[in-house]
């Protein structure tokens, strides 16, 4: 088997090739990236050993895809994937022909190997403006899901994917479910094997974690090299919650789908953590203080981010009815795999993520 992964020195194009290689031995995989994301090169030098093939180029111009050969599958993992995204000078372009162009290009090239497609989409294709009229209850460190709840799709299991598209996004929400539509026009038309994933907070080790992409390494790193964080919004306490799985959790789900691309006929499903690896900031606070011994300043602010939430779990009933998966590593599991990982790789990784 032969597979092209987008974004292959990201974190999640990265450790979904590393973890290919290990499990599937006789594969030839292929890792397409630019290398513009700082920390790309200590994912570059992860998986060159492994004998993984680098092919440094981007996806928004369609002649780098000429070097490489026929493959069976595409896995489409490169994304500009911060919801902050084009509010500045300069991102709105690099955004859109990121996420937008970008699949279309890679799509162009499944299309003329015939290759199947999976396509790594996000929660964030669910409206922001009706997502913040979830109900929910508050307790002493987190925000709760009601059992009533105004919207299908909407239970006390989290978001599943008949919930309403309609509504405001966000412009990185707005390329991602755009890329979805052509996904499945192009599956439709050309008899692409597709399946979109709608994935939620991903994370684990070599992820170069900011404020508004990768916050449960982020969250980590301040512990770690002992700055300050601020709870930021809906009251200042912490309590908004988030869903987290582990990078290998969804190379498990991807391994599955590759192995049964004929039963999927283009499918999407919600793909996270679920309820049950759900944490606010003040669990993940009380979590990295155990984990290094150190406690830091946290501010507090009140105000609201725009097209933040204060809860967003990701209902995972559909996949793991359709295919027995469900995550298998907890959030304390995941935050000791990322702190061995700064103990490991220290040097390199305190001038970008302290």
């Amino acid at each position: 088997m032969k597979i092209l992964i987008t974004g292959g020195c990201g974190f999640v194009g990265s450790n979904l090739a590393a973890l290919f290689k290990q499990h599937l031995v006789d594969c030839e995989v292929y890792c397409l990236d630019n290398l513009s994301r700082r920390g790309s090169e200590l994912n570059l030098n992860k998986i060159l050993p492994l004998g993984v093939k680098f092919v440094h180029g981007d996806v928004r111009i369609k002649t780098d895809f000429d070097r490489i050969p026929h493959v069976d599958v595409v896995i489409d993992a490169a994304a500009e994937p911060s919801v902050l995204a084009g509010s500045q000078a300069g991102e709105l372009e690099y955004l859109i022909d990121t996420n937008l162009n970008g699949t279309i290009n890679t799509l162009y090239f499944a299309k003329k190997h015939q290759a199947a497609f999976i396509f790594l989409s996000t929660s964030r294709v669910y409206p922001y403006n009706s997502l913040s009229n979830i109900n929910f209850q508050t307790e002493e460190k987190r925000f709760v899901l009601s059992h009533q709840q105004a919207y299908e799709g909407l239970s006390e299991k989290g978001v599943a994917e008949n919930f309403p598209l309609a509504g405001l996004r966000s412009l990185y929400g707005a390329t991602k479910l755009s890329s979805e539509y052509i996904i499945q026009e192009f599956a439709h038309n050309f008899g692409i094997p597709t399946v979109i994933n709608r994935c939620g907070v991903l994370s684990g080790p070599y992820q170069m974690g900011k404020i508004d992409q990768g916050v449960i390494v982020l969250w980590m790193a301040k512990h770690f090299w002992n700055k300050s964080l601020s709870y930021i919004g809906f009251g200042g306490n912490g309590q908004q919650i988030r869903d987290v799985l582990h990078v290998k959790d969804l190379f498990r789900l991807v391994l599955w789908q590759i192995q049964h691309l004929d039963l999927h006929q283009g499918q999407i499903f919600n793909v996270g953590g679920g309820l049950e690896n759900s944490v606010s900031l003040a669990e993940l606070t009380k979590l990295c203080v155990q984990i290094t011994g150190n406690t830091i300043p946290i501010s507090s602010s009140s105000e609201n981010r725009p097209g933040d939430l204060p809860i967003y779990i990701t209902d995972n009933s559909r996949i793991t009815a359709f295919s027995q998966w469900k995550p298998e590593i907890s959030v304390p599991s995941l935050l000791g795999e990322v702190h061995d990982w700064f103990i490991q790789d220290q040097a390199f990784l305190q001038p970008i993520l302290s």
